[in-house]
C-alpha cells in the first residue's frame, strides 16, 4: 500500500515543540502497529513526546488511534451500569479485592480487566490466584455472563484490546520514556477505554512505593487521565493517594486475599477499609447511586457474599485454606517510641526478593511469600515489639529481603504528624 505520510515528518514536528495534525498521527499508529514505521522511528517520536508533552488534542487522538489498532468491547446489553477502576499500582494494594463485590452488591456490573505483577508491584491476577482452583483466563461470553448473574468480574485481559499499546509499552520500556506522561495516559486510557465501561475511576499514587514519587506529577497523570475519558465519553474522575506506606498491613498474595476478605467481613486494617470505601462511593455516584450506603454492605455481608459468589464462578473455592509459608522470620523494635517511618519501596522489594513477585513475566509466584506489617507509622513501639515478619518457601531468601529493608523503618521519640491518605479528587 501507499504510505499516506512520512515518520521523520511526524518526528521532526514533535521533536520542534510542534502539534502532529490528527491524520498524520493517526496514521503513525496504525503504521507502527503494522510494522512499517520502525522502532527506532517510534523511539524517536516517544523521546520527542517525553521532552515536549503532547496537547490534550494530541493525547485523545493517539488513544482513540491505538483503541482502534484493536478490538472494543460493549456492555450496553447488560442492562445496568458498568463501572471499573484503575490504580497505578503500589505495595499491599489489594483494593481492587474488596472493591468490585462491594460495587457490585449495589446492583452495578463492575468489569475489572486486571495484569500480574512485574518487579514490586503486585498483580491483582496473582493474588487472586492464591486461591484453590481460581481461573483468571475467561472467554468475552463467560466474562459477560458472569456480569449478568454475579456483577462483579475480576479476570485476565484479552490480547485483543489495544495492541499497539502492548507493542509501544516494549518500546517505552527500553528506550528511556516510560515516564512520558502522554504516553502512560494513552496507554492505561487506550485499554480501559477499550473495554467498554461507562464510567471509570482512578486510584492514581504518589510516594516512594509509587509509579509517580513526586504529587506533582501524578496530580498531571490524574488531570490528563480524567481529561482522556471524559473526551472518549467515559465518565471519569481521579483520587490522588499516599502511597509513602505501603497499604494495609499484608505484602504478597494469599496474605493479601487473606486482608481483603478480612475487609469483606466487616473488619480489616483502618486505610485499606478507607480506601476501599472511597472509591466504592466514587463509583457509585458515577453510576447514579450517589447516597449508597457503602460501609453498611461491608457490614451486613452484602459484599462478601458477591465476593463468594464471584470467587466461585470462576472455579475458586471461597473456603479453601490459603497457602501458607514454610518459612518466618520475624524482626523486633530494638527501642521504645513511635514508628515514625515505614517506605513503601522497600518493602515492595523485600517481598520481591522473597519470591511474592517476578523479575521476568514468566517467572512464578510464591503464593505463600510476602511480609505481614504488626504495625504501621504513627503507632507506639516498646522494644522487642515485632515490626514486621518475612514470610516465604526458603529462608535463604532472608538475608536478601533484610538488606532491602536496611534503613527503611525509623523510632522516633514523638509520633509523626498525620497525614491524608486521599489527598484529592480530580474531576475535569
Amino acid at each position: 500500500m501507499v504510505e499516506a505520510h512520512d515518520a521523520v515528518d511526524v518526528i521532526r514536528a514533535k521533536r520542534d515543540g510542534g502539534e502532529v495534525p490528527e491524520e498524520a498521527l493517526r496514521w503513525m499508529v496504525d503504521a507502527y502497529t503494522r510494522g512499517y514505521v520502525m522502532d527506532a522511528q517510534m523511539s524517536a517520536f516517544a523521546m520527542a513526546v517525553l521532552l515536549n508533552g503532547m496537547t490534550r488534542g494530541e493525547i485523545r487522538v493517539m488513544t482513540d488511534a491505538m483503541i482502534a489498532s484493536g478490538e472494543r468491547m460493549s456492555f450496553a446489553g447488560l442492562g445496568k451500569p458498568t463501572v471499573d477502576k484503575h490504580s497505578t499500582g503500589g505495595v499491599g494494594d489489594k483494593i481492587t479485592l474488596p472493591l468490585a463485590p462491594l460495587v457490585a452488591a449495589f446492583g452495578v456490573a463492575v468489569p475489572q480487566l486486571s495484569g500480574r505483577g512485574l518487579g514490586h508491584t503486585g498483580g491483582t491476577l496473582d493474588k487472586l490466584e492464591s486461591i484453590q482452583g481460581w481461573t483468571a483466563a475467561l472467554s468475552n461470553d463467560e466474562l459477560f455472563e458472569q456480569l449478568r448473574e454475579v456483577g462483579a468480574v475480576i479476570c485476565a485481559a484479552g490480547s485483543g484490546l489495544a495492541p499497539a499499546d502492548k507493542k509501544l509499552y516494549a518500546l517505552r520500556d527500553v528506550t528511556g520514556t516510560v515516564e512520558a506522561i502522554p504516553l502512560i495516559a494513552s496507554s492505561i486510557m487506550s485499554k480501559k477505554i477499550a473495554e467498554g465501561t461507562d464510567s471509570l475511576v482512578l486510584d492514581v499514587k504518589f510516594g516512594s512505593g509509587a509509579f509517580m514519587r513526586d504529587v506533582e506529577k501524578a496530580r498531571e497523570l490524574a488531570r490528563t487521565m480524567v481529561e482522556l475519558g471524559t473526551d472518549s465519553g467515559v465518565a471519569t474522575t481521579a483520587l490522588l493517594t499516599d502511597m509513602n506506606t505501603p497499604l494495609g498491613l499484608a505484602i504478597g498474595n494469599a496474605n493479601e486475599v487473606r486482608e481483603s476478605v478480612e475487609v469483606l467481613d466487616g473488619g480489616g486494617p483502618a486505610d485499606v477499609v478507607e480506601l476501599t470505601v472511597a472509591l466504592a462511593r466514587e463509583m457509585l455516584a458515577l453510576a447514579g447511586q450517589p447516597d449508597a450506603d457503602v460501609e453498611g454492605a461491608l457490614r451486613d455481608g452484602r459484599a462478601m457474599d458477591v465476593w463468594r459468589e464471584m470467587i466461585r464462578a470462576q472455579d475458586g473455592d471461597p473456603d479453601a485454606a490459603l497457602p501458607e509459608p514454610h518459612e518466618t522470620h520475624t524482626v523486633t523494635a530494638d527501642a521504645d517510641g513511635y514508628l515514625t517511618r515505614l517506605d513503601a519501596l522497600p518493602f515492595g522489594i523485600a517481598a520481591w526478593r522473597l519470591g511474592a513477585g517476578r523479575a521476568r513475566a514468566e517467572d512464578p509466584v510464591m503464593h505463600a511469600a510476602g511480609i505481614d506489617l504488626h504495625a504501621k507509622p504513627g503507632d507506639r513501639i516498646t522494644a522487642g515489639q515485632p515490626l514486621f515478619t518475612l514470610l516465604g518457601h526458603d529462608a535463604t531468601r532472608f538475608e536478601r529481603a533484610l538488606s532491602a529493608l536496611d534503613g527503611a523503618w525509623e523510632i522516633g521519640a514523638e509520633a509523626p504528624p498525620a497525614t491524608p491518605l486521599v489527598l484529592e479528587r480530580i474531576t475535569d
